[in-house]
């Protein structure tokens, strides 16, 4: 298959550019026979940064750039001048990015807003010039500070997408046809199992000018939280959304599947059941006259909506569940 993988992890080796040395030099002035140190301080070594941009939404291009390097400082010159400081070295990271120093899993920040900065490999300070170091017994001092190095270290980043409602169900339950049916998003859909390998995410725009982001995580199947099949390594994913849209097939075992699906997120993490959940029962279309068999319906404390991608039945109640979900959400937060 000729599809690229969705970029959410990237490790990269960072190196903080070293200081500047120090100068040592003396005023040659035409009369000051016995002119004093006068070596300016080097320069400070350059940073590496990691700068939030909204723009983005993977890490492909980080994934390319193995090794970062910021500039060194220049070395101090005469009349106490400074050396100049090394340039910063600025890489551009989508919202929703924390980031691990790769050896010790200390976690070094996390990009949550446009334009914010976190240094994760400081430039060393650059050295004092021999000025510094005149004194009544040394008026003519030799030595000069060498700069500081710059901070070393490999960092990982993962990405935990930023979206309003997570799409979770097991492959084929049509993820990726709602939302492109509700969002106008196009993902790549074929007709087996693990259909999607890169999360999509689409905005589903509705009248009085609401929207709100949707994503398609990849179909996860029963105990991916221990490692297994595609979807461990998108649960992240989902503890990013505020809402849950739970996915099951009317052709399935409807109470069974949905259970699954609760059980493969406590196991993940318990707190994810915390979130606002709603049940969506998909292609409703291939059930005679839109009827659930007596059997298959169930008898949920949230709410559950049946419906289908394909003729859009019921997709713009559906589309205003959510949005209630999404404000009941909103006004929880701003209460607290």
């Amino acid at each position: 298959m000729g599809r690229v993988q969705f970029a959410d992890y990237a490790k990269i080796y960072v190196t903080g550019g070293d200081g500047g040395p120090g100068s040592v030099h003396f005023r040659r002035e035409k009369y000051v026979p016995k002119g004093g140190p006068d070596g300016g301080d080097g320069g400070d070594g350059g940073d590496v940064i990691l700068k939030g941009n909204e723009q983005l939404n993977t890490l492909l291009d980080l994934r390319y750039r193995k090794y970062v390097n910021a500039k060194d400082g220049e070395r101090g010159g005469p009349s106490k001048k400074k050396g100049k400081s090394g340039k910063d070295e600025i890489l551009e990271a989508p919202l929703g990015c924390v980031i691990y120093d790769a050896d010790t899993k200390e976690r070094l920040g996390e990009i949550t807003e446009h334009e914010q900065e976190i240094v994760v490999a400081q430039g060393g300070k650059g050295g004092l010039g021999n000025w510094h170091f005149r004194s009544a017994t040394n008026q003519t001092p030799q030595h000069a500070q060498d700069g500081e190095k710059g901070d070393e270290r490999a960092i990982e980043i993962e990405l935990k997408l930023i979206a309003d409602v997570g799409l979770v169900g097991f492959p084929n339950a049509g993820k990726s046809t709602l939302l492109s049916t509700m969002s106008g998003a196009k993902p790549k859909i074929d007709s087996y199992p693990f259909t999607t390998l890169q999360p999509n995410l689409g905005v589903v725009t509705m009248p009085d000018y609401r929207t709100y982001v949707m994503a398609d995580i990849p179909g996860i199947i029963e105990e991916a939280h221990d490692g297994r099949g595609l979807g461990i390594q998108f649960l992240r994913h989902i503890e990013r959304n505020n809402v849950l849209l739970f996915m099951v097939s009317s052709q399935q075992d409807i109470e069974y599947e949905y259970n699954a699906l609760l059980e493969e997120l406590e196991q993940y993490r318990a707190d994810l059941l915390d979130k606002p959940r709603i049940l969506a029962i998909t292609k409703m279309d291939l059930q005679e006259n839109y009827e659930l068999d007596e059997e298959k319906k169930v008898d949920l404390d949230i709410p559950v909506v049946e419906i289908s991608s394909a003729t859009n039945y019921h997709i713009d109640e559906l589309k205003e569940i959510i949005w209630e979900k999404l404000q009941e959400v909103e006004s929880t937060r701003e209460d607290v």
